[in-house]
């Protein structure tokens, strides 16, 4: 039976009717998926023949990178100039002046990953300057290895699964809530989504579920904490003051598993700066009431508690404090390493996360070694662009930008992703060329002089093997390729020959022939875990493989609970650091050496009368800004805008009725949405999801992003020195109603000259 795959599901291809239908075993198939085939097969948006920026042509040297003319030309003419401009900007600046840009969400394909196709390409024609961590948890992954000793990947491996906490938790509080939008993807693909039965055994069972998030919705049938946003970590450490003023710590648990334990109690009593973290502190920034804290306090330590942080805790001002504090109230309650106890980090951000399923490392495509070390923390692309060699700290080191003449895009749309997107602009004009594979005309496509085809994967056979997930997936393809679309493969291919090194690319291999040389490798990798994979042929027939005994359960840092000195952890001491004296020692303002309060840059306790806090979380009708061209999405607009959420106490205190369009601005920026009520949300706070297609015009003299696109108006600052993650969460805006003509949307494919 021919199926398919994405990052938000696994489909039967109904080859009569043409389209997707949930693959059988699926408790909960996503929306997203109900929007891709329409969105792949939208005309009007995608690539069809490889096209040249009428101005790059002209030498205007990047100044009209937004709203130019293409000309279409010939893969040949293309790939002419894309090797002559690499060849150009190797020779005379090297390949320390490339940077190779992509994100891993394009394909839940194993090969046919545009990253791992791009990266491949680039270090065999000398190597590029990458990026390191992502958009999605920077913070946490520089901050765990110190912390916990741990990447936050195989943190991810091993946090609690699922089925555990149902057994045994009595009390979950969920700083950010555990939110059915983003539970539907999962990196790399999956095959089921499991999280929504889970929390509804979870809210039918015993234990108390508490979300702390301005928004209801983030965990459905559970007892809310309106929290003011960004002020979690003052609240997080009242609870743990609460508990060491009351002696209810652990303190065998600290002495045998943490470090600076003496030094952190002493901060949170207030005697390093004359301020005790109580309740009652807290209760003032937080708005959240004193004595349900106090009380809190108290049943975490009388119960089997679990403190669960989403991702998004970490993509704040400071990002790096909630998710240490967290950490540090798990372990005074000393419940880590427990069933059902303990900390988790990422429930219901992907769906994986806390599945009980056997890890299996199956193979992808080699992208070799890259001669080029430079590199910058991933969020900070318009720092690097705008201000070449200046200097930034980061993670206990100095750095400086890197010189970049040439930016090569595949896969990805920073133009959605990246915060303060007006900035972006100024800096993507500073290259001297930009190339872009891509299928569709999106906001990066438009700012590139040279856009190249790409098929989507419903185009391409590939296959799924998630490490995380229970099924294996042959990727048949649905729709033949639409226009010139060429596979990322094809093209990185057809490039590598024009310049010399094509057999080292593809080692005289297809495409198909790569899926089954894949396939025979991860033949070796299950034989390795005790069970063996069908032939290449049989798979791709039947087109799905189950993992025989897949279930493992995890208890996250279980055997460095159960013993710290035999299973120590790789951190300056070997155990959980409350106070961390490498991070000290670097003496950053903005990362102290223990959790810390710190306001953030802005926040509603220290906002203008009128301000609401921006709230730009995932929406459940696409991932990112995938499938914004599809059916789902587009039946969710309002006046084909995206829909921002307010409660309904604001709208009206302010003029609003739902189904305006509303004007969201600050200093940065200003954009138009459509506004809908949500009761369920903080008065001060606007909910605008992320993913609209990036839109900005000249409207009344004035730039305005007309779509929805909630990054018009994000700050673009690292959270610190340590990590440099991004802040999209701290943002505030104020909200008015917009009475002049709707702007129409420019969205589609751009002039062609």
């Amino acid at each position: 039976m021919p199926y398919t795959a994405a990052h938000w599901g696994s489909y039967r291809i109904d080859r009569e009717t043409g389209t997707l239908l949930p693959v059988e075993g699926d408790p909960q198939p996503s929306r997203i998926g109900k929007g891709w085939a329409s969105a792949s097969r939208d005309r009007d948006s995608r690539v069809m023949k490889p096209a040249i920026r009428k101005g790059w042509l002209e030498g205007d040297g990047g100044a009209g990178r937004s709203g130019d003319r293409y000309v279409e030309v010939s893969w040949d003419e293309a790939l002419r100039h894309c090797a002559g401009e690499l060849t150009r900007v190797r020779e005379t600046y090297g390949n320390g002046a490339i940077f190779g840009g992509s994100y891993g969400w394009s394909s839940a394909g194993r090969f046919h990953h545009a990253q791992s196709q791009m990266r491949r390409f680039l270090n065999l024609a000398g190597g590029f300057v990458g990026a390191r961590e992502t958009y999605s948890h920077a913070a946490a992954e520089v901050l765990f290895p110190h912390i916990m000793g741990l990447s936050n990947r195989a943190f991810q491996d091993e946090v609690t699964a699922m089925p555990s906490v149902s057994g045994a938790c009595e009390i979950m509080l969920a700083f950010g809530g555990i939110s059915p939008r983003t539970a539907q993807v999962a990196s790399s693909g999956t095959s089921r989504h499991e999280v929504a039965p889970w929390l509804k055994n979870l809210a039918n069972g015993k234990t108390r579920l508490i979300s702390v998030s301005p928004r209801r919705g983030d965990l459905e049938k559970a007892e809310w904490w309106a929290i003011r946003p960004g002020t979690d970590t003052a609240l997080i450490l009242a609870l743990c003051q609460e508990i060491i003023a009351t002696g209810r710590a652990n303190e065998d648990f600290l002495k045998r598993c943490t470090s600076g334990y003496d030094t952190f109690r002493d901060y949170l009593a207030g005697k390093t700066d004359g301020t005790a973290k109580s309740a009652e502190w807290a209760a003032d920034i937080c708005d959240i009431p004193a004595d349900t804290i106090r009380e809190t306090a108290l049943e975490l330590t009388e119960k089997r508690s679990l403190i669960s942080m989403t991702w998004s805790m970490q993509r704040g001002d400071h990002g790096e404090q909630p998710i240490w504090a967290g950490l540090a109230l798990a372990a005074i309650i000393g419940q880590i390493g427990l069933p059902g106890g303990g900390y988790a980090f990422g429930y219901g951000c992907t769906t994986p996360v806390g599945r009980p399923t056997r890890l299996i490392p199956w193979p992808s495509l080699p992208q070799g070694i890259n001669p080029v070390s430079d590199f910058i923390p991933v969020a900070r692309i318009a720092d690097m662009l705008l201000n070449p060699g200046s200097e930034y700290p980061y993670n206990g080191g100095t750095r400086s930008y890197p010189d970049i003449r040439l930016v090569w895009w595949t896969g990805g749309n920073p133009f959605h992703h990246h915060q303060d997107l007006y900035r972006l602009e100024k800096a993507w004009q500073r290259p001297e060329t930009v190339i872009v594979n891509e299928h569709s005309w999106t906001a990066t496509a438009r700012r590139a002089d040279i856009v190249l085809p790409a098929t989507t994967p419903l185009e391409r056979d590939d296959i799924m093997m998630n490490r995380r997930d229970p099924a294996l997936i042959y990727m048949s393809a649905l729709d033949e390729p639409m226009g010139e679309a060429l596979d990322d493969h094809d093209i990185f291919a057809r490039l590598a020959e024009r310049m010399g090194f094509g057999e080292a690319f593809t080692k005289g291999k297809s495409s198909a022939e790569w899926l089954e040389h894949l396939w025979e490798r991860a033949g070796k990798v299950a034989e390795a875990h005790g069970f063996a994979l069908p032939d290449f042929e049989t798979f791709k027939a039947e087109g799905r493989f189950d993992i025989p005994d897949e279930e493992e359960v995890r208890i996250a840092l279980s055997a460095f609970a159960a013993d710290p000195e035999g299973s120590p952890l790789a951190t300056e001491s070997g155990r959980i650091t409350l106070f961390n004296e490498k991070i000290a020692a670097m003496g950053l303002a903005d990362c102290p050496g223990h959790p810390t309060w710190m306001p953030p840059v802005e926040w509603l306790g220290a906002a203008e009368d009128g301000m609401l806090q921006l709230i730009s979380g995932q929406p459940d009708t696409r991932l990112h800004s995938q499938n914004d061209r599809g059916s789902e999405s587009l039946s969710d607009k309002v006046h084909g805008r995206e829909a921002a959420y307010l409660h309904p106490e604001t709208a009206r205190a302010n003029g609003l009725a739902e189904g305006d369009i509303i004007c969201l601005s600050n200093q940065r920026g200003a954009c138009l949405a459509g506004l809908r009520f949500d009761d369920g949300l903080r008065p001060d706070c606007v909910f605008l999801p992320t993913g609209a297609w990036y839109d900005p015009q000249i409207v009344d003299g004035v730039l305005l992003e007309v779509h929805g696109n909630p990054n018009a108006l994000t700050i673009d600052k690292g959270c610190s020195g340590l990590s440099q993650g991004n802040i999209a969460h701290t943002c505030l805006v104020r909200v008015e109603k917009w009475d002049r003509p709707l702007p129409a949307l420019s969205i589609d494919r751009p002039p062609i000259a």
